[in-house]
């Protein structure tokens, strides 16, 4: 079983230029940015924007070997893409920890099937 981790990031007003110049340039440079997430022993990190009655927020969720590891890992990484990252962090006001209520996992090739109410 791996460690699952879901937060919630209060943006800064008007930083969505920020964020969207931090997102080109972590795909523009996505191999670097895998090769530190199987460092930390991330297998999966998703980023999502959500608005709230106009106010901006980025969710986060990452699943790894050992959270604790993969931020400690991060937390001392002087790869320059990481850097990227650390400076972006910058345009956060506030984080929140989300509560894992139930995980999901299909560890099974997934492929076209029957609907689940059909024999």
């Amino acid at each position: 079983m791996t460690d699952v981790v879901a937060r919630l990031i209060k943006l800064k007003p008007d930083v969505m230029e920020n964020v969207e110049a931090w997102k080109n340039e972590l795909s523009a440079r996505k191999d670097e940015a895998i090769d530190t997430l199987k460092h930390e022993g991330v297998s999966l990190e998703s980023w999502f924007h959500v608005n709230i009655e106009g106010e901006d927020f980025l969710m986060v969720f990452m699943r790894a070997d050992d959270i604790e590891h993969a931020f400690a890992v991060g937390k001392q990484s002087a790869a320059a893409i990481d850097q990227v990252h650390k400076a972006f962090k910058q345009n956060w006001a506030k984080g929140y920890h989300a509560t894992l209520l139930l995980d999901l996992e299909n560890t099974e090739k997934c492929g076209l099937s029957k609907p689940i109410d059909q024999p």
